[in-house]
Order: structure tokens, then sequence, then C-alpha cells
């Protein structure tokens, strides 16, 4: 029988979502995490209590980790990884996002930019049967990304969520909402570089 994938706490869970999502607002850690918004609050109280995470009242305030949440995200998923034996599985994966990550920011590049008569300018997106081209390469993109996530989620069940945000963004995207391409908090850029940031904490790079 497979080895089911090691779950990871909510209290954890949250502390890394904002390390990679960074300072934000109750909604966008809630979309991060998957969990509901009440949840989300009142764990994100308790790790207040406790000096590991910030919140800013206002229109433009939001939940952000202080230098003591930073610290403790790093040794607890450090932690995690190891009495998950999931580090080599990890790394593997790592090793298999790395050589896909230059494609992406290529399809990137192309869905932002586009040369028409030797001339680069600004894509308007006002030329449908050229974003279609773009999704369906980035659709191509999406079966091989899958398998990176689907790896690294049958190791941590933490990393099931980065899988269906993007299976959502590209479906999003394929449905006319442009935005999920590169433009959008949910985008599968966004995701893509959040999932990033997320592996190189996890792995203790220190390019990160």
């Amino acid at each position: 029988m497979p080895k089911s994938p090691y779950p990871t706490s909510t209290d954890l869970l949250l502390l890394h979502t904002l390390r990679f999502v960074g300072f934000a607002e109750l909604a966008r850690v809630a979309e991060a995490t998957g969990l509901p918004e009440g949840d989300v609050e009142s764990e994100l109280i308790d790790l207040a209590v406790a000096g590991l995470v910030t919140r800013i009242p206002g229109d433009f305030g939001g939940w952000g980790l202080t230098d003591d949440g930073r610290a403790a995200d790093t040794e607890r998923i450090s932690a995690e990884l190891d009495a998950a034996g999931a580090r080599p599985a990890v790394a593997r994966a790592f090793d298999d996002f790395l050589d896909l990550n230059p494609e992406l920011l290529d399809l990137c590049t192309a869905w932002q930019m586009r040369s028409v008569d030797g001339v680069t300018a600004l894509n308007d997106h006002g030329d449908p049967a050229y974003d279609a081209r773009i999704i369906d390469w980035l659709g191509d993109f999406h079966q091989r990304a899958d398998a990176v996530c689907a790896a690294l989620s049958a190791v941590l069940s933490r990393y099931a969520r980065f899988q269906a945000r993007l299976d959502g963004a590209l479906a999003r995207a394929r449905a006319g909402s442009v935005e999920y391409v590169t433009d959008n908090f949910a985008s599968y850029h966004t995701v893509w570089f959040q999932l990033h940031e997320d592996l190189l904490v996890t792995l203790g790079d220190p390019r990160h």
C-alpha cells in the first residue's frame, strides 16, 4: 500500500503560506491555503498572540510574518521535511521544476509581449488567435508541471493545493479570463512563482 502524504499542521501551513505569499489580506491567505476564511482568521489571531505574525488594519492592511515567525517557519518546515522522509523526493521534484522554469518564463514573455512586422510591443490581447496559441502552449506545459506537483503532493499533502491552484488558473484562462495567465494574484505565473519560493525555503536553498 502506498504511503500517505505527510500532513502539515494548520498553524505551520499558515506560517509557510505567508512566507511565499508575502504580506496579504485574509482572502488571499485563505485562497492560497484552501481553508475557510473563518478558520484562517482564527489561526492567524493565535499566531499573532504568539508573536509569529502581525496584522496591519485598514483597507490596505493584511497579515504578514514577524522576524520570529520567519525563523519559526524555516526551522519547522525543515523539520517537517525530515520527519516525512521527503527530502530526496522534494529535491528531485525541484530539479524537475528548474528544468521547466525557463519554459514558463518564455511563455509568460510571449503572453505579455509580441512581435508584429519586426516590432515588439505589449500584447494588448486584441488578437484572440494569438492568445489562444499561447494558452494552448501553456496547457501543454501544464501536463509536465502537473507531474512535478503530483510528485510533491505524494510526499507532502500541502503541495496538493499548488496543484489545484495551477489547475484552476489554467481553467480560468481557457474560459476567457486572460488575467489568470500572468496578471492576477491567483494567476498561473503567480502560483508557479510561489511554488518556486516554497521549494527554496523548504529545501533551505541559499538562493532564497
